[in-house]
Parts: C-alpha cells; sequence; structure tokens
C-alpha cells in the first residue's frame, strides 16, 4: 500500500513539474529580450515547414525540384540556428528548449504505468516430444548457420526441415505435412513472413509454435521478449518453456504476426528490385506512386468509421506503442484482441508541412483501432504487403484479428519485454497535477483494453 502511496505521489510532482516547465518555456518565449521569443518560436515553426516541404519534394518529384528539396532540408534547420546566433537569441532558443525537453521528461514520468512484461502471462507447459523446425538457411544473412541452429535443435530432439533459399517452398504444405506425420510442435528459423505463415498452420491444427529469431528484424520476436541477439536461445524453450497466448491477425483468411500494409509502400514492396536496394527503390518510385497517377487512393471502413482516399494503410495485430508510420516500435501486448490502423493521406506539400506541424492531431494522420477493416479500391486487385511479403489480393480486402489464437512456446529464461509507458495524454497530465482521481477513461490507452 506505501509504494502504491508513493507511486501516486511521485506521479502528481511529475505532473506539476511538467505543467511548470511547460508554461516557463511559453513564458521565456513569449517575455524573451526585446520580444525576441516570438521570433523564435516562429522561425523554428517556420523552419520545420521548409524541412517537411523539401522532404515532400523529395520524395514526390524527380530531377531539379529534388535536388532543391534535398537542399531545403538541410537549409532550413542550418538557416535557423544562423538566425538564432546572429540576432543573439539563441539563448533565449535553448532555454526555451530546455524547458520543454523537462516538460515533456516530466510529462512521461507522470503517466507512465508500465504493462507486465510478455512472460508473466506464460503457463507451464509440458515438454514437447515430436517438435518439428522449419529453417531458412538465408534468413538475416546466414544465422541458421552462423549460430549453428540445425545442429543444436537436433541435440534437443527436435526434427528440422532446410528450406531451400533458391526455391520458393510452399512452407504452409510443408508444415501441414509435419503435423499429419505427428509434429506436436511447429518452428520457424526465419523472416516475420515465413513466420506468419507456419503459425497460421499451428493455430489451424491447434499445436505450439516455437519463434526463433533468425530473421533480419524479428519484429514478432522482440514483442515476445525473447533474445534477438542470440537466437540459439529460443530453443531453449524446448526443455525448458512456458506458454504464451497471443492474437494472431488475418488478411483475407491468410495469417499475419506483424502488420499489412496496403497503398504506397505495398506497392514499392511489389518491385522485384526492393529486396537489394530498398531506399533507391522507393525514391524511384515514389513519384509515380505520390503524383503520376500509378498509386490509386484507397477507401477502407474501420469498425464503421469510413477513412476515404487513402495513400497508405497500415493494419497491426495489436496497436503499436507510438502512432509513427516510418517508426519501427513495439506492441505493448499481443493478446489485446484489437488491430491497430494508420491512414496516411498527404496531399502536396502543404498537407506535408500540417503532418509535421501537428502530428497525430493532423487532419492527415488517422490512428484507430478496431476489430475488422475492410479496404477498397477503384481496381479489382490491390498490392499488399504482408509481414514484409508481396502480394495481390482482390478487393474488398478484410483483415480481422483472432484474440488468443496462437499458442507460443518461449523459454523461461528469456529477457523479456521491456515495460512499455502509454502514449503522452496531457489531459491525464492535469487531473494528476490537479490531485484529482485518474478514471479509467483517462487511464485508458490504446491497446490496453483490460
Amino acid at each position: 500500500m506505501n509504494g502504491t502511496r508513493d507511486a501516486a505521489r511521485v506521479a502528481r510532482w511529475s505532473a506539476r513539474t511538467a505543467l511548470l516547465a511547460a508554461a516557463a518555456a511559453v513564458a521565456v518565449l513569449l517575455l524573451g529580450l526585446g520580444g525576441g521569443g516570438l521570433l523564435v518560436l516562429l522561425s523554428g515553426l517556420a523552419g520545420l515547414v521548409v524541412t517537411a516541404v523539401g522532404a515532400w519534394w523529395v520524395l514526390a518529384h524527380r530531377g531539379p525540384l529534388r535536388l532543391c528539396g534535398s537542399m531545403l532540408m538541410g537549409a532550413a534547420p542550418a538557416g535557423v540556428l544562423v538566425l538564432f546566433v546572429r540576432s543573439g537569441l539563441w539563448s533565449t532558443a535553448l532555454m526555451a528548449l530546455a524547458l520543454w525537453s523537462v516538460s515533456l521528461a516530466s510529462a512521461r514520468a507522470a503517466v507512465r504505468k508500465p504493462l507486465p512484461p510478455a512472460g508473466e502471462r506464460g503457463r507451464a507447459v509440458a515438454r514437447p516430444r515430436q517438435p518439428v523446425l522449419l529453417m531458412n538457411p538465408a534468413s538475416g544473412g546466414g544465422k541458421v548457420e552462423r549460430f549453428g541452429l540445425a545442429a543444436r535443435a537436433e541435440k534437443l530432439g527436435a526434427r528440422v526441415i532446410l528450406l531451400d533459399p533458391s526455391a520458393r517452398a510452399d512452407v504452409a504444405a510443408i508444415a501441414r505435412e509435419a503435423v499429419a506425420e505427428g509434429a506436436d510442435l511447429l518452428g520457424v528459423a526465419g523472416g516475420d513472413g515465413t513466420q506468419a505463415l507456419v503459425a497460421g498452420v499451428a493455430v489451424e491444427h491447434d499445436v505450439p509454435f516455437l519463434v526463433i529469431s533468425a530473421g533480419t528484424r524479428n519484429h514478432f520476436a522482440m514483442d515476445l521478449g525473447l533474445d534477438r541477439t542470440d537466437p540459439s536461445r529460443c530453443l531453449d524453450a524446448l526443455t525448458d518453456g512456458e506458454e504464451l497466448r497471443v492474437d494472431l491477425g488475418t488478411v483475407a483468411g491468410r495469417a499475419f504476426v506483424n502488420t499489412v500494409s496496403f497503398g504506397v509502400y505495398a506497392q514499392v514492396v511489389q518491385h522485384p528490385e526492393y529486396r537489394d536496394a530498398k531506399a533507391g527503390t522507393a525514391l524511384e518510385v515514389m513519384p509515380d506512386l505520390l503524383l503520376g497517377g500509378a498509386g490509386d487512393r484507397l477507401d477502407a471502413v474501420v469498425d464503421g468509421t469510413p477513412l476515404p482516399a487513402q495513400q497508405a494503410l497500415l493494419v497491426t495485430n495489436n496497436p503499436y506503442a507510438t502512432a509513427d508510420p516510418l517508426g519501427a516500435g513495439r506492441r505493448p501486448r499481443l493478446d489485446g484482441g484489437r488491430l491497430g490502423v494508420i491512414g496516411v493521406r498527404v496531399d502536396g506539400a502543404a498537407g506535408a508541412a500540417e503532418l509535421a506541424v501537428r502530428g497525430s492531431l493532423s487532419d492527415g494522420l488517422n490512428v484507430l483501432t478496431a476489430h475488422r477493416v475492410e479496404v477498397t479500391a477503384t481496381t479489382p486487385t490491390v498490392p499488399v504487403a504482408v509481414d514484409g511479403e508481396a502480394l495481390t489480393l482482390t478487393v474488398p480486402v478484410t483483415c480481422a484479428v483472432r484474440p488468443g489464437a496462437l499458442r507460443v512456446l518461449v523459454p523461461r529464461d528469456r529477457p523479456g519485454v521491456p515495460p512499455v509507458a502509454p502514449p503522452l495524454d496531457w489531459r491525464r497530465v492535469l487531473t494528476l497535477a490537479l490531485g484529482r482521481p485518474v478514471t479509467d477513461g483517462d487511464d485508458r490507452h490504446d491497446g490496453d483494453d483490460r
């Protein structure tokens, strides 16, 4: 009880510090010497807008305009810095920035209510008798061989099936055949796309699923709290494991464990050269997708809420902690029973500037959670990236979530998922600062529907 009171007291004073620091930052800007504080604010916003316009020109144009955009992206911040120094406003700007940083840090400390790591939801299970593991030797730059995964798995009693990197194997069919032959666990050492295919089979036959972090990014493994630096540690689950019940996403009946992308990103992924030159391919095709008519807009219905004319749509198996469509975030939990949805619509340089200034409040960015998402387009089919794999699906495309459908076997001894704080909510900060009790509505955040 004392610990709870202490935590509440710390949260209350952190919230008060956040509000005081924010007010001080505003005071410094508005009451700065010679009225320079207002110039600091306006020039900072102008620099942000010009940088966003430059970024739009880089993405949406080629030739001279792209070159001008890249120059603007470098010149705008440098110009603002020079203005601060030459006009003697650098101290005002520095003080305001420092106070705002204190405000943000204190506000995050006030609302921080960490979610329990995935390991706390595990249950003890018997050791699998006939585990079958599918391993892609080419995945993650050769992690299967580098970490000796096949030899160690066989030593622990698993049957290993090495996939041929030169052929496009039907991993789902291989997994089904393994179950028919008596496998009581299916596992994958490979990328998230392969993980998703085999996970779908595991759910189909109600057998546990083992994730081995041998892919390139291993987002699913990260959110499960597994060791991404040493995939061989994931094999400890075969002898000393526990079972987690997590959600499985579906798109047009196909399983996904992380994300489904529609629109611009999905169309970029369709290009065969994307795998070897991601940035170069994106810069080459983006102008056609954004302005040239090659990229069709998408309409979506998210649990009854329409999202018309979206350029990009990201659907995730449980919401990510931050609503950043370009960021590599984490999901606070994998058993919330909801999809995360991020829709992006940017109409020209002005829209890009608004998105840069207003962030998640921009009209061009929609962030929601849902149980069902239906995507339509003016074309009979649309390109889709499912856990990074390029597909073409017939519209309408329906995304859904199967709560607790996937049984994942994980090692009892694993790094775990670092606690994730909820998104910054200034209304809740104000409530805490005033010493008022926080209601369930104030305390709830996306993905946490407990």
